[in-house]
């Protein structure tokens, strides 16, 4: 038995969202009597992040503390429409259509703000505290709670904004079919640091080292996480996650996620990671949003890993150690590649 030492590498660009159908994205935003504000989404939080960010942009939109946003993704029935959270497009088409909502939600406040006070309305600013001001003259003030109160009760103004982000759809060169299908995208190389066991065929990950550009990171260490969860959501479809040989047919096969192979926490390898930040002209604050490209690279990255180490080439996932085993006898042994 030889533990087989291997390293692979794979790169990607990765699209985010779709131009094909415009790919649109609708928000609300309205103020509380007491001054917080609400952002009603029909995106959903599968766990990347959706209302954590969207709270982040929205706040700064408005100029409100982030403390008095909160963000209700709980009915796509009666919320906005929205396409949904996949191709990576939650940041850039959620957080266009908050930013466009919160514009306008914003603009009711300074207004109704500004009758209180007895100003024009350009003649105010938010201080990010959770007051209104006078430009120039922060003494001459009202808080962000005292107009919403006036608003409501006093003005008969509603304080809420409504915002939508469409693509223009790409149209396609009737010669050449030529289009446009994505608006931006995103990057990323990893490297993946293998042992393989020649007898077994048991892979081991040991490291991963990885540089990803996802525009400008909107909250750094959301982005981070969501990264080292995702690729070990590679990891588990790499070389664990299996329905075969019976697909569709789940006879004898798992019938829970307790049985279901996957790596556990003893199989978690260090992740070392760059955060890239180039921002999107047409994103958010520049954020663009990591999704999917999270675990996608890892797959090649692992194939190669596993190539590099015994010679074998693994064509279909996951890279079971039946299919490594099987490589090595056909090769008549291991066959390691030597050193990248």
């Amino acid at each position: 038995m030889t533990i087989q030492k291997g390293r692979g590498f794979a790169c990607i660009n990765y699209p985010i969202g779709m131009n094909l159908g415009g790919d649109p994205s609708q928000a609300l935003v309205h103020a509380t009597p007491d001054g917080k504000f609400k952002v009603t989404l029909s995106a959903i939080d599968l766990g990347q992040g959706m209302k954590s960010v969207t709270r982040q942009i929205a706040a700064e939109a408005l100029g409100v503390p982030i403390a008095d946003v909160y963000v209700d993704t709980a009915d796509s029935d009666t919320g906005p429409h929205d396409m949904g959270s996949f191709a990576s497009r939650g940041t850039h088409r959620m957080g266009n259509a908050v930013i466009r909502a919160a514009t306008e939600a914003r603009k009711a406040m300074l207004e109704a703000a500004a009758e209180e006070l007895e100003v024009n309305a350009g003649d105010l600013e938010t201080d990010g505290k959770g007051n209104i001001q006078v430009k120039g003259a922060p003494s001459r003030s009202i808080t962000v709670e005292d107009t919403a109160v006036a608003a409501q009760f006093n003005q008969g103004r509603t304080l809420a904004g409504r915002g939508i982000f469409l693509i223009p759809p790409s149209d396609a060169d009737p010669n050449t079919g030529e289009m446009t299908p994505v608006t931006t995208f995103a990057h990323a190389a990893l490297v993946v640091d293998i042992e393989v066991d020649d007898e077994t065929g048991v892979v081991t990950v040991t490291q991963i080292n990885s540089a990803y550009e996802v525009g400008r990171a909107l909250n750094a260490k959301l982005v981070e996480q969501q990264l080292i969860g995702g690729a070990w959501m590679g990891v588990s479809h790499a070389l664990y996650e299996t329905t075969e040989p019976h697909y569709p047919d789940r006879t004898h096969m798992p019938g829970d996620f307790v049985e279901y192979l996957q790596p556990g926490p003893g199989d978690v390898a260090d992740h070392n990671i760059a955060i890239l930040e180039r921002p999107a002209d047409d994103g958010p604050y520049g954020g663009k949003g990591p999704g999917e490209m999270c675990a996608n690279p890892v797959l090649p990255a692992i194939a190669n890993a596993v190539y590099n180490a015994v010679g074998v080439r693994c064509d279909s996932l996951p890279i079971t150690p039946e299919k490594i085993l099987r490589g090595i006898r056909a090769n008549g042994g291991a066959r390691p590649q030597g050193a990248l």
